[in-house]
């Protein structure tokens, strides 16, 4: 298939109750546990919103647990 011929998948930012994030194709239902965030575009439109906001990869859980020990 040529490349002007290829059809570019489209993804959608999504995150779970750990504050995690990932990218789903649009395609796809969205696994248990996960929802949307509202960015939807190009790979790499979707991995540079979560460069941007997923600024501390602790998980949730973690981050509360340490914030309470101190």
């Amino acid at each position: 298939m040529s490349p002007e011929n290829q059809v570019e998948t489209l993804y959608e930012v999504v995150v779970n109750e750990e504050e995690q994030y990932s990218i789903w194709p649009v395609t796809k239902a969205i696994p248990a546990g996960w929802s949307t965030v509202g960015v939807q575009g190009a790979k790499q439109l979707c991995l540079d919103h979560i460069n941007t906001v997923w600024t501390d990869m602790r998980p949730l859980s973690l981050r509360q647990q340490m914030a309470a020990t101190q």
